[in-house]
């Protein structure tokens, strides 16, 4: 563990007191000898969380001495990632886009891939409904990251943001409350994909997006997420493309003439989702890379 406490106010170790200098380095220590890939960075990452500093505020302050219970909470953080439990729940903040999201068990780890996600939306939504006023559904909104971010990068979009499982929507309500006066455009509401939405809505949505569950009951994943995220919100049934087959399914009956589908997918799962979306009525289809030059998300327009 990083350091060990005395009674007092601040925390000592032999006598002395211990800076957060000291403590960045045992925790460092701790996790590289545990085996894990950046322990510099993960280090880091729990010395800013338990000192309530970070950048520039970090470094001024390395050689203040640590308050008693945020050596505590730094000791507690370390031994859960030594654990194996991924950074983000450890922490139990991450940061997406604009956005300082909650983030825990009850959700899946807002990733890079999402971010591409969520910047192909908002040119869909710029592309196609310009300066009006537009409306956008998140389905499987889980954290809330991907509804937020519309609502806070585009200030005439209202959003409806879905999911199943009541215990995400509770992050994602906490997530809310977070980022201020767009929290007006945003309704969060319990349901499976469509059918969580009310049927006013049918026929009048600019853009519908999500990331959905898209990995095959078969496909072998990393520990740190098969034994840590959400199952039912990773995999989706055998092939791992029913939840996207069903969105894109249904999605024309929801959109606006001219309204896009937005869905984060593996890539080696567009060819066959872009037949999918072609038969069901889409007029143009096409497949964006993520930032490995991998197919990552499929974008439908309707004529």
């Amino acid at each position: 563990m990083p350091g060990e406490v005395a009674e007092g106010p601040e925390g000592v170790t032999n006598g002395r007191p211990v800076t957060w200098r000291s403590l960045l380095a045992g925790a460092e220590a701790a996790l590289a000898a545990a085996g894990l890939a950046s322990p510099s960075v993960d280090a880091r990452r729990l010395v800013e969380r338990a000192s309530g500093l970070d950048g520039v505020a970090l470094v001024v302050g390395l050689d203040e001495s640590a308050p008693r219970r945020s050596v505590g909470h730094l000791d507690a953080m370390v031994a859960r990632r030594v654990e194996g439990e991924p950074l983000q729940y450890v922490t139990g903040r991450w940061g997406f886009r604009h956005l300082d999201l909650l983030v825990d068990n009850r959700v899946l780890i807002p990733r890079p891939e999402t971010e591409l996600v969520v910047e192909v939306a908002l040119g869909e939504l710029r592309s196609t409904s310009g300066a009006r006023p537009s409306l956008a559904v998140d389905l499987g909104t889980g954290s809330g990251a991907i509804a937020l971010s519309l609502a806070v990068e585009v200030v005439t979009t209202s959003v409806w943001a879905t999911d199943v499982s009541p215990a995400a929507l509770a992050v994602a309500r906490a997530n809310l409350a977070g980022i201020g006066r767009p929290a007006a455009r945003v309704r969060l509401v319990e349901g499976d994909w469509f059918a969580a939405l009310p049927a006013e809505l049918a026929g009048r949505i600019d853009l519908v997006v999500a990331n959905p569950p898209y990995v095959a009951e078969a496909e072998d994943l990393p520990a740190e997420v098969a034994d840590w995220e959400p199952q039912a919100a990773l995999v989706a049934g055998p092939t791992g493309m029913e939840d996207l087959a069903r969105i894109v399914a249904e999605a024309p009956a929801w959109l606006s003439p001219g309204g896009s589908l937005v869905l984060e997918l593996a890539p080696h799962q567009a060819r066959s989702m872009v037949a999918e979306a072609r038969s069901v009525g889409f007029a143009t289809v096409e497949v964006r890379p993520d930032l490995t030059g991998r197919d990552r998300v499929l974008v439908g327009r309707l004529a």
